[in-house]
């Protein structure tokens, strides 16, 4: 357990660590090229670790050089896998060896830890289905199958509304299916800023997608990968917190190695901190956030929905009601963000109201609080921030952090020393 000091003005320059986004694409793409590919800045964390080990499984080369790794390629010749594919609690890694195993003579078993036994991947399943990839599952939940040499591609149509990783994970393999692919978007698709990191990746290595109105996507199996050198940008989720910090202390904190344009739609956060009174000035390669007296907003969070523990734990020190809305997906996360938030955010003293698709919170008397994170790296970087103000806070198994951002607590022990 981990007691955070409270620090009532924080100014700091903070360095963004890698995006994990558009790492985990990279290496995906990078293991169906053609020749050796440099990821440059690649994210090391716990998620990456699942990826690598599956990527070798199927065949890949992959080799750390210092700050970046070197990916020997498998032009989408992949072989099958000796023993099973296990995840861990990496939706990334789950659902994008799914697809990936398609291309692998013979069978594969992913699977992953208890909790992600429990998230939904039949979507995605049934996609690969009508695309001629057989699998099997006997829940709709991992552990997958999939009988691979026979993605046919063709025509699919895939429900969009749970993850956007079902379609980023089809979009990835579908330069290698014997025809080309076309895939029907049903329903509204979550997370559209993750496609986006999806087909830029896939750009960056030679393929284009034809993306209409997010409804259909075309891709042609005439272009494979390119290997080449990527450098992989800094992460906006991860960013978020320092920005956070700056918002409920009154204080100011730069954040580098970020792109205020980027594609990541949690970039975005800095726009709702804008609404809620903060100040905010962006350079090249960094965003500074000047903390201010806060006020409550009502925000449509569906593409970014990372996001919402960040902004859930500012809207505790805001002077009215903060309301999110339409993230009914957060339900299948590390955790069920919604109830696990509610639930916490109580503990510190909030009124919040539980629906369906998001949480209205709203300040009262705050309150020493002993932080359950359900071992969600989410839960325990927001509810730090909500430490530093709230005199008490402790959180409970502080190293989940290493899934997507391993060095957080060293940068976050950065405020401490202006």
């Amino acid at each position: 357990m981990l007691a955070i000091k409270t620090k009532k003005y924080v100014k700091a320059v903070i360095e963004a660590p890698p995006s994990k986004s558009y790492t985990q694409r990279a290496l995906v793409i990078a293991a169906l090229a053609n020749g050796k590919s440099v990821i440059k800045n690649p994210l090391f964390s716990d998620d990456t670790c699942h990826m690598i080990s599956a990527l070798k499984a199927f065949g890949a080369r992959i080799e750390r050089k210092g700050s970046s790794l070197a990916v020997y390629g498998t032009n989408g010749k992949l072989k099958q896998p000796k023993g099973r594919i296990f995840a861990g609690n990496a939706g990334t890694t789950m659902r994008f060896i799914t697809a990936f195993a398609s291309l692998a003579d013979g069978a594969s078993v992913i699977t992953g830890d208890k909790r992600m036994q429990q998230r939904p991947i039949n979507d995605l399943l049934d996609a690969l289905r009508q695309l001629g990839v057989k699998s099997e599952s006997s829940s709709g939940c991992p552990p997958v199958k999939i009988y691979g040499g026979n993605f046919i591609g063709g025509t699919a149509k895939l429900k969009g509304s749970i993850s956007s990783q079902y379609l980023s994970s089809i979009l990835m393999v579908a330069p290698y299916a014997e025809k080309d692919v076309k895939i029907s978007i049903t329903g509204n698709l979550a997370s559209k800023p993750y496609v986006d990191i999806t087909i830029d990746v896939m750009k960056n290595f030679g393929v284009d997608i034809k993306n209409v109105k997010y409804e259909k996507f075309i891709i042609k199996n005439t272009k494979k990968y390119k290997s080449g050198d990527y450098a992989v940008e800094g992460d906006a989720s991860s960013a978020s917190y320092f920005f956070a910090a700056a918002a409920v202390t009154k204080g100011r904190i730069m954040v580098k190695n970020i792109n205020p344009k980027s594609k990541q739609g949690d970039i975005k956060f800095v726009d709702i901190l804008k609404r809620m009174g903060c100040g905010v000035r962006n350079g090249n390669s960094f965003i500074e956030v000047q903390g201010g007296s806060l006020k409550g907003v009502d925000v449509d969070m569906n593409e970014m929905p990372d996001i919402v523990p960040t902004l859930a734990v500012t809207g505790l020190f805001a002077d009215s009601a903060t309301t999110i809305r339409n993230v009914p997906n957060l339900r299948l996360k590390e955790t069920d963000r919604l109830r696990a938030l509610a639930f916490e955010l109580r503990k510190t003293g909030a009124n919040v109201e539980e629906m369906q698709d998001g949480l209205r919170i709203k300040r009262r008397r705050l309150q020493k609080a002993i932080i359950e994170t359900y071992n969600d790296h989410r839960m325990a970087m927001s509810f730090a921030v909500a430490g530093l103000v709230i005199n008490g806070i402790r959180i409970k198994n502080p190293g989940c952090v290493a899934k997507s951002f391993p060095d957080f607590w060293e940068k976050f022990n950065e405020m401490y020393k202006r």
